[in-house]
């Protein structure tokens, strides 16, 4: 057991307990209070955080440029990197972008966010099979304006890491945007 400011303070952590935990908002930072419970498992010590505890990461990728190439082909979709996703439980995916010449026909600018993982990865190279995205979409539609957006999308996180891919159904190519918002 610690003291801290006169209290006792025990914590205990169990994977399948529950505990309470209250946060209240402060001009300094925040108040935390914990709810022991002793007779199920005690523990004895101090508890810390070093450095900032984060809650979001904003991710961009801007200009990329994106040419012909279909949803479910990997080897023509246009990768934007990777994202590490670890620690984050939710995901909001916004596209924006421009074509970049007169649009000459109708299609579709997508971003894909899927597992980093070999098995989604081998199903799309292999049986043209996309597992598990978190995709946002546009529509091109000729002589329309050339800007495009998506709208935002949020979706709860399933895996640790993801290929940002990118794909445009259109027979011209398009400079695109990506904007990627993981939070807690």
């Amino acid at each position: 057991m610690t003291r801290l400011k006169g209290w006792t303070v025990g914590f205990a952590v169990v994977i399948g307990l529950s505990a309470v935990v209250a946060l209240s908002q402060t001009e300094l930072g925040q108040e935390v209070s914990v709810t022991n419970f002793p007779k199920t498992f005690a523990v004895d010590g101090s508890v810390s955080i070093r450095g900032t505890a984060s809650h979001a990461q904003f991710i961009r990728r801007e200009g990329v440029v994106v040419t012909t190439s279909h949803r479910n082909e990997l080897p023509e979709l246009i990768s934007a990197g990777v994202i590490d996703a670890d620690g984050f439980t939710s995901v909001t995916v916004s596209l924006q972008g421009e074509v970049k010449a007169s649009a000459t026909a109708d299609g579709t600018v997508g971003v894909m966010l899927v597992p980093d993982e070999e098995p989604v990865l081998r199903a799309l190279r292999d049986a043209r099979r996309v597992e598990f995205p978190i995709e946002a979409t546009c529509q091109l539609t000729k002589g329309a304006s050339p800007y495009f957006d998506s709208g935002s999308i949020t979706q709860p996180l399933g895996f640790s890491r993801y290929k940002v891919l990118l794909y445009n159904t259109a027979p011209h190519a398009v400079e695109a945007n990506v904007y990627i918002d993981l939070k807690n």
